[in-house]
């Protein structure tokens, strides 16, 4: 991924950017790709979620 001078200074921009990015390591996931990654890529996907989470409601305060 490529970060733009615009993405750095607006976090929403990349927040929305790492959401597309981890819905696309889930679908391939779910496509059967990279089985001898799947439970790391898993873990990672669901980390990442996690942090967009938290990264999303400390924007809101």
């Amino acid at each position: 991924m490529a970060l733009t001078n615009e993405m750095n200074r607006n976090p929403k921009e990349l927040i929305e950017k790492l959401e597309e990015d981890r819905a696309w390591i889930l679908e391939e996931l779910d496509q059967g790709s990279w089985p001898h990654l799947r439970l790391e890529l898993a873990a990672l996907e669901r980390e990442l979620g996690q942090v967009l989470i938290r990264a999303k409601e400390k924007l809101e305060d």
